[in-house]
């Protein structure tokens, strides 16, 4: 009898801690839990996300990485607003992208994030000067007071002061690009959104509009979540998120060191991803090198997880 009691209070006691952990993602700017998007076509369904998990702290400058199919526009457009996910927990900067209704989903893409696009005439409209493009959001948003300021001083801190009076035509690509990230900063978004924005531009223009989503990220504090395939181009911010098969796959985190001569270097380490289910994807070249497939042996050590090919006897 005493031991079912003591057997009972733990059960409680551990239901108690369960009760009073914070819930997932609740100090992240944005947060993904376990989230599905699924597309229909001719009665076929295909699983764009498949359960991925993703924390966004306030603040970070990041890239989202992964071949074509991955799932990544997909999630960049469920956090434009512009998708709704099918199942699981999608929330950016306290609002819940699952249960949004219309109005609702209108005044987040208004006032919650901001937007830019690959292509640079999706960004810019052709008949407006730069400042004036800068100055719509603002005047949409019913804010007329200071708009002209607001843009000349966010078109200076970009590196486009000289084109506050150009139309787009009149402009570079790269200098369109950084423009572009003027108007989407407009309104003070709480998160600024770009898909593929340096696709169309050569190394060194990337270069520059990398710059200046790195600018706005330290001197307005805005968070910047950037979808890309080029890697040289995502070795420009400090975290690199992996999507594969729908699913987080790996993280390269970069960081700044100091030698004893006071050297500064970038030191990049990769992390595989553990997501809420304990799904662990393994790099395919690892998974080849050693013949993986279907199965594998995992044995717990004191600090480490061993992994074998499934057919393979431990020595």
């Amino acid at each position: 009898m005493t031991d079912t009691t003591t057997t009972l209070a733990e059960l409680e006691q551990r239901a108690a801690t369960r009760r009073s952990r914070p819930a997932y993602g609740h100090d992240a700017l944005i947060a993904c839990d376990r989230l599905v998007r699924i597309f229909s076509a001719d009665g076929v369904e295909v699983q764009a996300l498949q359960g991925l998990d993703l924390l966004v702290q306030e603040g970070e400058l990041m890239a989202l990485v992964g071949a074509s199919g991955s799932g990544k526009s997909t999630l960049m457009n469920i956090f434009a607003g512009l998708d709704v996910p099918t199942a699981g927990a999608a929330k950016v900067a306290g609002c819940d992208l699952l249960a949004m209704g219309a109005k609702a989903r209108l005044r987040y893409r208004r006032d919650a994030v901001g937007f830019v696009w690959q292509q640079t005439a999706r960004n810019l409209l052709p008949y407006l000067t730069a400042a004036q493009n800068v100055a719509l959001p603002m005047q949409l948003r019913g804010h007329t007071r200071k708009k002209a300021e607001r843009a000349r001083e966010l078109l200076s801190m970009l590196g486009v002061a000289d084109c506050r009076d150009h139309r787009p035509q009149q402009m570079s690509g790269g200098q369109q690009q950084r423009v572009a990230i003027a108007v989407a900063l407009a309104n003070s978004p709480s998160v600024l959104l770009a898909d593929e924005p340096t696709g169309e531009l050569d190394s060194a223009t990337g270069e520059q509009v990398f710059a200046a989503f790195r600018r706005a990220n330290e001197e307005l504090g805005t968070t910047i979540v950037i979808v890309t395939h080029d890697q040289g181009a995502a070795g420009e911010v400090r975290r690199t998120v992996a999507i594969r098969d729908g699913r987080t796959s790996s993280e390269v985190l970069r960081r700044t060191e100091i030698d004893a001569e006071g050297h500064e270097s970038v030191v990049a380490r990769e992390y595989a991803t553990l997501d809420r289910a304990g799904r662990l994807q393994l790099p395919a070249e690892y998974t080849a090198a050693l013949g993986m497939e279907h199965r594998v042996m995992l044995e717990l050590e004191q600090d480490h997880i061993g992994v074998w090919p499934g057919d393979a006897e431990k020595r």
